[in-house]
């Protein structure tokens, strides 16, 4: 009963921030909206407006926060559309990122929307004009407004590759009856790791279970041929290597680790993919201040030998990354960022390397390593250049380790059949 008590004031209180403060949080998304944060045509959306009707039958809701959650999605979308063609699906993210990647991904009939900021109106706002009869929620998207409300209206939601790590089940612990208390909004939670699973038993939900990693069962990135053999052509034989989905900080230490590798081969081009590719103009003149020559790749000019550092900044393009590039460096790991996804680059066969601050995909980093898929570093320019020299400089190691991460990237893909063959009676409830 005290638990339930103070769970309850809590939640009150979030509901008449939310309320009471209105004011103050439409200026800060008024701000990120003039920073370009938000989709100014769209805006609507985040308040809970869609200009979109509601189409007739079973709408089934898809929720991921940003790019990494809801390409996890896409191929449970696309088992769903198969399996169940009469659905209707809806997606929604929460970043203008995350919803570009999703308008040329996602399968044609399936609506994507902005999901509602956590306040009581835009949540109401948005269940009373699109009424799921189920929600997927991806990962680890607790909002109490959201979930709440979802519980209220007998909404059932599923957290699909729930994720935990070390760090947040730390702090969701400390809050005791609270996040018990928003955990009882799901009615399954299917943990994407053992790890996971335990926290969230833990925490308070018994029955939690653990198909595996929905990344996996993402198929190998495509892509465009013609431009893959413009940029080979580019390139020539050049050494090649990359990091990718880089946060701010990381691409100083790049350039770092790139004067250094230059001294063992002059002619080295450095790729550097940003996780958010809006900030490209900013990365290359960082790295111009640091005495690099820069090809920033949104200018569309071409690829030259004279360029020691090409900053990809465009969206939807990693397959082409990936494939010209024999080694490949996780971003958000070199800057305490928790990581990026390993997944993907695995799949198409690069030898990875990976700083310390890897928290988001802690347990696939340590089974990579195992593997031998995976040469994790500190996050010192002297030490990643020495990584990057020795894979360079030995085709067998690097070969060995790609045919490691491939072989580990295509032994976990039975995922998504788990995964649906938890999920399947949930949806034969669906009228």
């Amino acid at each position: 009963m005290a638990g339930s008590l103070i769970a309850n004031t809590v939640f009150a209180l979030y509901r008449g921030f939310g309320t009471l403060g209105a004011p103050l949080i439409e200026r800060h998304m008024d701000k990120r909206l003039a920073r370009g944060k938000e989709d100014a045509e769209r805006f609507g959306e985040r308040f809970g407006r869609s200009s979109i009707a509601r189409p007739e039958g079973t709408l089934i809701w898809i929720h991921g926060a940003s790019v990494g959650e809801s390409v996890s999605a896409l191929p449970l979308i696309e088992r769903l559309r198969k399996d169940r063609p009469d659905l209707k699906i809806l997606v929604t993210t929460g970043t203008v990122t995350s919803a570009k990647m999703m308008v040329q991904r996602l399968p044609e009939g399936v609506i994507h929307q902005f999901a509602p900021i956590d306040t009581p109106a835009a949540v109401r706002g948005f269940f009373d004009h699109w009424h799921p009869q189920l929600g997927l929620m991806i990962e680890s998207e607790f909002w109490p407004n959201l979930l709440l409300e979802a519980r209220k209206r007998q909404i059932p939601l599923h957290l699909i590759n729930g994720r935990m790590s070390r760090k947040s089940f730390r702090g969701w612990k400390r809050s005791g009856p609270v996040f018990r208390s928003l955990l009882k909004s799901f009615a399954s939670i299917q943990a994407q790791s053992p790890e996971d699973q335990r926290h969230f038993q833990a925490l308070g939900f018994a029955d939690c279970t653990s198909p595996g990693n929905l990344k996996f069962a993402a198929p190998p990135l495509q892509a465009d041929a013609e431009e893959l053999a413009r940029l080979r052509a580019e390139i020539g034989d050049r050494p090649t290597w990359l990091i990718y989905s880089s946060h701010p900080g990381e691409e100083i230490i790049a350039a770092q680790a790139h004067q250094r590798v230059a001294w063992t081969y002059p002619d080295l081009l450095t790729m550097v993919v940003p996780r958010h590719p809006e900030r490209g103009p900013i990365v290359a003149e960082e790295l111009r201040a640091n005495e690099m020559t820069v090809t920033l790749r949104s200018k569309g000019k071409p690829l030259t030998p004279e360029t020691q550092m090409y900053v990809a900044d465009t969206l939807g393009e990693l397959g082409l990354w990936f494939r010209l590039n024999p080694v490949a460096v996780m971003g958000g790991t070199l800057a305490p960022k928790g990581g990026q996804n390993p997944i993907e680059a695995a799949h198409l066969g690069c030898a990875l390397i990976c700083g310390p601050h890897c928290g988001n995909f802690q347990r696939i980093v340590e089974d990579m390593s195992a593997a031998g898929a995976l040469k994790p570093i500190v996050d010192r320019p002297g030490t990643l250049a020495a990584a990057v020299v020795k894979l360079l400089r030995e085709p067998a190691a690097r070969a060995e380790m790609s045919s490691a991460a491939k072989a580990y990237a295509e032994d976990q893909g039975e995922v998504l059949e788990r995964v649906m063959a938890l999920l399947d009676p949930a949806l034969d409830q669906l009228k």
